[in-house]
Order: structure tokens, then C-alpha cells, then sequence
């Protein structure tokens, strides 16, 4: 298989940037990081939150002067939307679409709305997607120890020819470059990032600790030290596993470990859960997980909340809440 080409610094021109008016639409975790260090990079950024919330009261101590979607737009020379997937459409056909100026620059960090056509761009614009792989904290405290996090970059409208070096320039503005910047399309980003949450990172995840944690409380266990084994410890394998691979992870952990990982993981994880996986990507792929997002949100998520009140509730969840209400490290 070919190795994907990565760019890095010197891949990268700042420069590209200057003179320009960036408007960061949201100041989430994300968009709090992307507007700091676009700043700390020498940039020009404006800010856009709705006040009256914990992340406007943020971007005020962190200096901004914040103004409402439309007003940011209307001054921008690029418009990078970190709104939740779900309000994207209605600020772009609001606030976006009638305010952007002419052969501006639209970008994304998430590909949904491009992907499943829920914001369709005018012709003269850049569009373009730069996405950090990682969470909006580490993104900031990466970039102000010097390093970075891995960046993915999607060209989807090339209007002014030069999109794929203004997706480049803005991932070294925000400390991409440091860390790495794989090119990719917004399909392709949008349909591996929505499988990996639902099948194996969020998903997949939960449904097993959880149903691990059962099987051993079922059995007469204690539920603490179900905790323990099921759910606490899942931190140091991930660790091992993010930080030296596979091989290595089984270099560290006892080899009665290593001999159970081997006769016990394809028992749990078997061929028909293989063929599931490929029914939940065959459902990203056709727009039917989107759709379904979509009319959730339309019909005022009665499924998402419920789901989410019933996990409340799970005997995990107060059995380690009780637990790591004792361990003052964590917070630390």
C-alpha cells in the first residue's frame, strides 16, 4: 500500500493569511482553541458566539470582542463554522449564505453538512475543510508547548486555485503542521469519522464496557470491582495502545493478558460483528444515518433523549461517579 503524503512546516505559508480577516463561527472547545492560536500564529480573528452562554462569558475573558454570525461574516475574508452539525444549515442560510463576501473562503472541521448537502456553496468560494484530530483542548495546549496535533485538510471547491496552500497555511496557524496534515476529501472524512464514533470509539466502546461491567455484576461480583476491570482500566490500555501500538501494548501488560487477548478477543468480536460494522457504514455511506440525524432534530429528539436519561441511569455510572469522586488525581 502507498504511504499518504504528509505536510509539515515548511509545507506551509503563513504568510498566505496575513491582510486577511478570519471569522471563527463558535467558541466551543474547538473554536476556542482555533481562535487562540490563529492569534498567537499573528492573525487577524473575530469571533462570533451568542451571548448569554458559558462560552461567550469564555471568549470575553479570553479577550475577544464578540459579534453576532451575520456581523462576523459580513467583515471576513474566510469563514471557518464550528457550530454543531445540526445548526449548521440554518446559520448558512440565515447569517452565512446572504452576508459572505464575494470569493471568500468557507471552512469546515467536520464534513457533515458538505457531505450530505445540507449547505451547498456558491460557486466563487473556496471550500475547504481543516481538521484537527484531536480534542479543542489539546489543540491549544499542544500548539502553546510548541508541538501540534495531526490535521486532516479536504478541498472541495477550488475557486481561486490556490484552496489546498489556504488550507495548508491555515493548519499551520493553528499548529497542524507541527504534528503532520494528511490530505483528504470530505466523504471521505464525514464516512470514516461517523463510523469510528459509532462503531468502535463511542458506540462500540460503551456498548462493551457496559455489557462487560453486567456480565460480572450478574454473576454475584461486586459492582466496584466490575468498575475496576471493566471501565477504569480502560485508560491505561488506550494509553499504551495511542502511544507505542499494538505489539507494544502486549509488551507491557502480563502475558496472561496477551494469552486471553488472543483466544478470547475474536469470541467477542466475531464475524457477525464484522458484518454489522459493514451494515453501519453501508448506512453513513447512503445518507440513511443522516437522514435519520436530521428528522431527530426536526422532531425534537425524543429517541436522543431518551437514550441519553436511560445511560444516566446505568448502575456503571453510579458506581463510578461514587468512585471517582475519591480519587482527587483525576481532577488533577
Amino acid at each position: 500500500m502507498k504511504e499518504a503524503k504528509m505536510y509539515y512546516e515548511s509545507d506551509a505559508d503563513l504568510n498566505l493569511l496575513k491582510g486577511k480577516t478570519i471569522a471563527v463561527l463558535g467558541y466551543g472547545a474547538q473554536g476556542r482553541a482555533h481562535s487562540l492560536n490563529l492569534r498567537d500564529s499573528g492573525l487577524n480573528v473575530i469571533v462570533a458566539q451568542r451571548p448569554g452562554s458559558a462560552n461567550h462569558k469564555k471568549a470575553i475573558e479570553d479577550g475577544w470582542k464578540t459579534m453576532s454570525i451575520a456581523e462576523a461574516v459580513k467583515q471576513a475574508d474566510w469563514v471557518h463554522i464550528l457550530l454543531p452539525d445540526e445548526g449548521q444549515k440554518r446559520a448558512w442560510e440565515e447569517d452565512i449564505k446572504p452576508n459572505i463576501k464575494k470569493g471568500a473562503v468557507l471552512s469546515f472541521s467536520h464534513g457533515f453538512n458538505i457531505r450530505f448537502k445540507q449547505i451547498i456553496p456558491t460557486p466563487d468560494l473556496d471550500v475547504v475543510m481543516i481538521a484537527p484530530k484531536g480534542p479543542g483542548k489539546l489543540v491549544r495546549s499542544q500548539y502553546e508547548e510548541g508541538k501540534g496535533v495531526p490535521d486532516l485538510i479536504a478541498i472541495e471547491q477550488n475557486a481561486s486555485g490556490k484552496a489546498k496552500e489556504l488550507a495548508l497555511a491555515y493548519a499551520k496557524g493553528i499548529g497542524g503542521t507541527r504534528g503532520g496534515v494528511l490530505e483528504t476529501t470530505f466523504a471521505e472524512e464525514t464516512e470514516t469519522d461517523l463510523f469510528g464514533e459509532q462503531a468502535v470509539l463511542c458506540g462500540g466502546l460503551v456498548e462493551l464496557v457496559n455489557s462487560g461491567f453486567e456480565t460480572l455484576v450478574s454473576a454475584g461480583y461486586q459492582p466496584e470491582i466490575a468498575y475496576f476491570e471493566c471501565f477504569h482500566e480502560v485508560k491505561l490500555i488506550v494509553d499504551l495502545l495511542f502511544e507505542g501500538g499494538i505489539g507494544s501494548m502486549n509488551h507491557v501488560i502480563s502475558d496472561t493478558a496477551e494469552y486471553g487477548e488472543y483466544v478470547t478477543g475474536k469470541r467477542i468480536i466475531t464475524d457477525a460483528t464484522k458484518a454489522e460494522m459493514k451494515k453501519v457504514l453501508s448506512d453513513i455511506q447512503s445518507g440513511k444515518f443522516a437522514n435519520d440525524w436530521i428528522k431527530e432534530n426536526k422532531d425534537g429528539r425524543p429517541f436522543f433523549n431518551k437514550e441519553r436519561e436511560k445511560i444516566s441511569k446505568y448502575l456503571i455510572e453510579e458506581v463510578g461517579s461514587r468512585l471517582r469522586s475519591k480519587m482527587a488525581w483525576i481532577k488533577k
